[in-house]
């Protein structure tokens, strides 16, 4: 159909029909880029299945900002990798989040599991922050959740639930503070 196309100017065309929502031309996107954009997310991450998920997030993105490609930004390939690299990153950084967080979890309950508090205690607490958990409205348990239980960034969850940053800021802080409220009352 495009033979005669050099590669950068049928990606550029390949772009802009998939921003026009033609899937053929976004699978031959997919068979161009997938290769180089695994091999990217993999260099990154060090881990296969990571890699896997970053470059589905990827072609996702692909898809929805297809119509906002600006051919004289950049090649398509540079602009995907570009995208790659940044969602790969933030990944890592949310998996360093993560271990950081179980850390600070154990380091706690091993202080408490030390000290004179018996293990009923320490299961009436936990008890108490789930309960405290499950009185906050939907929207924030949600981000909450994402957050803490998850490991996403404010910024991955305001891109998956599709509501702006400062949205998502205000309503984990908002319900940090109730889940505060909740549970000093209890304790």
């Amino acid at each position: 159909m495009n033979a005669g196309k050099p590669d950068a100017e049928l990606e550029i065309f390949l772009m802009q029909r998939a921003g026009e929502g033609d899937r053929g031309s976004f699978e031959q996107l997919y068979e161009r880029f997938s290769g180089v954009l695994f091999s990217t997310a993999l260099n990154v991450l060090g881990n296969p299945e990571a890699a896997e998920d970053v470059l589905q997030d990827v072609f996702v993105a692909i898809w929805e900002k297809a119509p906002l490609y600006d051919s004289e930004r950049g090649k398509p390939l540079t602009w995907a990798v570009t995208m790659t690299r940044h969602k790969a990153i933030d990944r890592l950084r949310s998996q360093l989040r993560k271990g950081a967080l179980h850390e600070r979890v154990e380091k706690e309950t091993k202080i408490l599991e030390g000290s004179s508090t018996d293990e009923v205690d320490v299961a009436e607490k936990s008890r108490i922050v789930r309960e405290a958990v499950l009185k906050l409205n939907a929207r924030q348990r949600e981000a909450i959740e994402l957050a803490y239980f998850s490991g996403l960034t404010q910024a991955q969850i305001a891109e998956k639930l599709k509501e702006p940053l400062g949205t998502i800021k205000a309503r984990i802080r908002r319900g940090m503070l109730r889940l505060r409220e909740l549970v000093s009352a209890k304790l």
